[in-house]
This record gives structure tokens, C-alpha cells and sequence, in this order.
């Protein structure tokens, strides 16, 4: 589909009524996303049921929890999004640095269901996705595509997972119990860097009418859920902040280049709030920064191109951050013998260390960019930045322990402990990191121009007006109309009298 011929109508009333039979059958009452946003306005019904459902259960009402509002046990409901105040004994500098909790998501224990949710809805309800008859395939880096079989098995479909083969254990190991068949997981060649062999899987598997690829790089449904979502759940965040401090102001927003979805938060901030926009890279692969290439582990964040949904003239730093950094953390904050060394040497909490494990490795790229960030702008105690987890350290065991073996062969002590601590933290500097200029934006934006363009058949004149704030501005009215698209589906399928009653 043309990324740029978003749905707004019913495209094909055959195709529609089946989907609408399907959805029947399955017993999926769609959540809108204004109550996606805002949780409050989910009918009581459909959280009488929740209350009793297991967060991870393949079940329809789960789709009214992909939101962040769910709390720690991701059973219940919150106000206020559930987040960490990291402490300056870890940060080194005087803002407050706060991260957002990814790992409260259903199903996926990370926020991408969101993504994988506002990307195909749409396409449902205006007939354009048959889940009767047709795979919705998703490219991505591990996350983006649990989230799409998740969505995809809830909606009675199969959702084809394309990825590559050096992603975490963990994620193949949820693929293999959620999806249809085994062959629906697909294995691309590389590692996080390796985006352009998974779009060319994606054209092959594209030739069979059957196949919709649903890619969150170039849907603007993945950068609509954020601005309204994730821009809002985090506004709640900083507003529980300045509750208790009124001379607060949100100084910056760090995000993951990744599909660049979740930047779109940062654009909802800056109006509402003037928060400045960082957008953290791999500096193995420095796309943003020096138009590099390469290789890196930091899973979910950056991919050698410059994703559709990328809002680049809205931009502010580019933050660099090496996997080297991130997989010494994870080792620190998630091993026994770095979690007695934070505790016993550095006077951290046990309460501190638990909440680290909320953090996986594009979470710790974040702070880490939220910290070089902070002193960069050389920020104070009434400044605040905000970033996210995407998902959390339970998803890189098997990583930990292969970088583990392959950097401490005859063990991992304190004195290890306190040489990643004083080099990785302490010791952070502002190395690889640009406050962008006009110019600066446009050669990013350029850079663009070679996988959209040339390679992925999108016109020069759609291209190009992404360059116009006006063009972001105007998407956001797709938002009411997909909900009053999502509304009619509903009151089709005869459910939404019954709040999402289960088959």
C-alpha cells in the first residue's frame, strides 16, 4: 500500500463485511484510540472483564490494555503511566531524569503492540485487510513483530514474523509459541543493522496478493499512536512531577531512532510543553550523525536508514551511544555480582537495583542519552528529561550471557563491577553527540531520499513535503476519523453493546 494513501473511507465493502463477520466470529471489540489515550473512557464492562484476565493471554480484551496506563502488575489501571525516577548517584547530573515503563504493555512486555495495533486497524475498518483470507507480514528488529503476532492472533490471522536472525533468544522463543505455523517466522540474514534484507524479503513475499506488509518504518499509524498515546501518557508523567514542584519544566525528550515511531511523542511534547526532541543511535552505526553504517547490539534502535514515519525537521541532538555501553550495563545492573557491588559500594537501594531490570538495552541507550543530553544543555535541578524502556532486561538473558562469557572467561568480580561503573557511568561524556542546525536537519533528511525514493518506489513530491511542519500537523485528523471508522466497525460487528464479549 502507499504509505501516503492513508484510509479514511471504506475502500472495498466486500472485503470490509468479511472482515467484519471475522471479528464477529472472534468476539474483538476494537478499542479507539482515544481510549487508547485515555483509559478513564474504557467502558466499565469491558474492565469488570479485564479484572480477571491473565495480561498475556491471547484474548480480545487485551487490546483495551495496550495502552500505558496499566499498572506494575499490569492487571489494574493507574492515572499516572508507570516510570522511574533515576536517581543523580547514577545519572551524575542535576535534572531529573525519568524513564517510562515499556514492560507494563500486554502480551509483549513492550510497547510496540501499541505500534503493531494502530497499523492494521485502520486498514481493517476501511477494508483494506481481509483477516479471513490474507497474512499480515511484519518487518522488524524482534519487537515490533510480537507485537503484530499478537495483534494478528487476537484478530483470528496470521501474522507473518519477519526478522533478523541475530535477535535475542527470547524473541524467537515467544514467536514460537504465538504463531500458526513455524514457518511464519522468518530469518533474515544480520543483526539489528540488517533492516534492508528484511525489505527484501518483504518484495518477495509481497508478490502473493495473500501477503500485506504492514511496515511500521513507513506507517504513519506507528507515528499517529505515539503522538496521541505515548505523548499524552508521558505529558501525565511530567504533570505527577510538577504536582509537587511547580518550577519544573520538561527540558527534553530522548528517544530511539529505531522506526521512530515513539519520536513522535516528542513532537506532542514540544507543542504542549517545549520540550527539545534527541534522538539517541548506535554510534557503531551512526546513520544520523556521520552517515555510517555498520553493525551494533543495540537492539531496537538504529538501522543504517532513516525511517518514512522520521519527523527529522523537528529534531534537535542527534545523541550517539555505543553498544559497549549497554551491554556492560545490563551486565551491571542485572548480575549478582554487579548488583551487590551497586548496593554495598555505591549505597544504591535494593529497591533501585529491582527497578533497573526494567530496562532493556535500547532502555539503557535512552538514559544514557537522556544523560549526555542533560549535560550537554547543561541542565539543572528544575529541568526534567523524559525517555522510555521499550521492554525490559528479561528479554536479553541470553545476550548477557554470551557477552558475559565472551568478555569475562574466568569470571565477572566487583573489581569488574566498578571498572564498567566508572567507565560506562562516571565517566560518560559528550562525545558523538550534534545540537542540530537547519542544515544539519536537511542533510539528515536527505539521506532519506535513497530507501524511500530509489528503492522503495515512494514518489519525490510525498518525500519532500514531509519537510513541511503543516504535513505532520495535518495527519492528526486522521485520528478522529479512524475512531469514527473504529466506532461504526463495532456497532457492525454487533459487539460494542456487549463491551467486548469473548467468543
Amino acid at each position: 500500500m502507499d504509505p501516503f494513501d492513508f484510509p479514511t473511507e471504506v475502500s472495498d465493502a466486500a472485503v470490509r463485511a468479511r472482515a467484519v463477520g471475522a471479528l464477529r466470529e472472534a468476539g474483538v471489540l476494537l478499542p479507539s484510540f482515544a481510549q487508547l489515550s485515555e483509559p478513564s473512557t474504557i467502558p466499565e464492562a469491558v474492565l469488570a472483564r479485564l479484572a480477571a484476565l491473565d495480561p498475556d493471554a491471547a484474548d480480545p480484551a487485551n487490546l483495551f490494555r495496550v495502552h500505558w496506563h496499566n499498572d506494575a502488575a499490569r492487571t489494574g489501571r493507574v492515572e499516572t503511566p508507570g516510570y522511574i525516577e533515576v536517581p543523580r548517584s547514577l545519572t551524575g547530573v542535576a535534572a531529573r531524569v525519568v524513564v517510562a515503563l515499556g514492560e507494563r504493555f500486554p502480551m509483549i512486555g513492550a510497547h510496540k503492540v501499541l505500534a503493531a495495533y494502530a497499523c492494521l486497524v485502520p486498514r481493517i475498518v476501511a477494508g483494506r485487510f481481509d483477516p479471513s483470507t490474507q497474512r499480515a507480514v511484519w518487518p522488524s528488529t524482534g519487537n515490533y513483530c510480537r507485537g503484530g503476532v499478537a495483534i494478528s492472533r487476537i484478530l483470528g490471522c496470521r501474522g507473518v514474523a519477519v526478522l533478523p536472525e541475530g535477535m535475542s533468544a527470547e524473541r524467537f522463543e515467544w514467536l514460537d509459541q504465538w504463531v500458526a505455523d513455524p514457518a511464519d517466522v522468518i530469518r533474515t540474514p544480520g543483526s539489528e543493522s540488517n533492516v534492508k534484507e528484511i525489505y527484501d524479503k518483504c518484495a518477495e513475499l509481497e508478490r502473493d496478493p495473500a501477503n500485506v506488509i504492514v511496515n511500521q518504518f513507513s506507517e504513519f499509524g506507528n507515528y499517529l499512536a505515539h503522538y496521541l498515546c505515548t505523548g499524552r501518557a508521558l505529558e501525565r508523567i511530567f504533570e505527577d512531577l510538577r504536582a509537587s514542584d511547580p518550577d519544573l519544566r520538561l527540558a527534553a525528550f530522548v528517544a530511539g531512532s529505531g522506526s521512530a515511531g515513539t519520536l513522535g511523542a516528542g513532537d506532542h511534547l514540544k507543542e504542549a510543553l517545549g520540550a527539545r526532541i534527541a534522538v539517541v543511535e548506535p554510534v557503531e552505526c551512526p546513520t544520523l550523525l556521520y552517515n555510517g553504517y555498520g553493525a551494533h547490539n543495540i537492539q531496537g534502535i538504529g538501522d543504517k536508514h532513516i525511517p518514512l514515519i522520521h519527523n527529522i525537521m523537528n529534531g534537535d541532538l542527534v545523541v550517539g551511544v555505543s553498544d559497549e555501553s549497554t551491554d556492560a550495563l545490563d551486565l551491571l545492573f542485572n548480575s549478582g555480582e554487579g548488583q551487590a557491588y551497586l548496593m554495598a559500594r555505591k549505597g544504591w537501594s535494593a529497591a533501585l537495583v529491582d527497578d533497573l531490570a526494567s530496562l532493556g538495552l535500547s532502555g539503557i541507550a535512552n538514559l544514557l542519552g537522556a544523560i549526555k543530553t542533560a549535560r550537554r544543555l547543561e541542565l539543572d535541578e528544575r529541568d526534567v528529561v523524559i525517555t522510555v524502556a521499550t521492554d525490559s532486561a528479561r528479554l536479553y538473558q541470553s545476550e548477557r550471557d554470551k557477552w558475559r562469557a565472551a568478555r569475562y572467561p574466568d569470571g565477572f568480580d566487583e573489581v569488574d563491577a566498578a571498572e564498567i561503573f566508572g567507565a560506562h557511568l562516571a565517566s560518560s561524556d559528550g562525545d558523538h553527540l550534534l545540537e542540530t542546525t537547519h542544515r544539519d536537519r536537511r542533510r539528515i533528511f536527505n539521506l532519506g531520499y535513497f530507501t524511500w525514493v530509489e528503492q522503495q518506489g515512494v514518489t519525490l513530491a510525498d518525500f519532500d513535503r514531509r519537510k513541511d511542519q503543516r504535513f505532520w500537523q495535518g495527519l492528526r485528523g486522521l485520528l478522529p476519523v479512524w475512531d469514527e471508522m473504529i466506532e461504526r466497525f463495532n456497532h457492525e460487528t454487533g459487539l460494542a453493546g456487549r463491551a467486548g464479549r469473548a467468543a
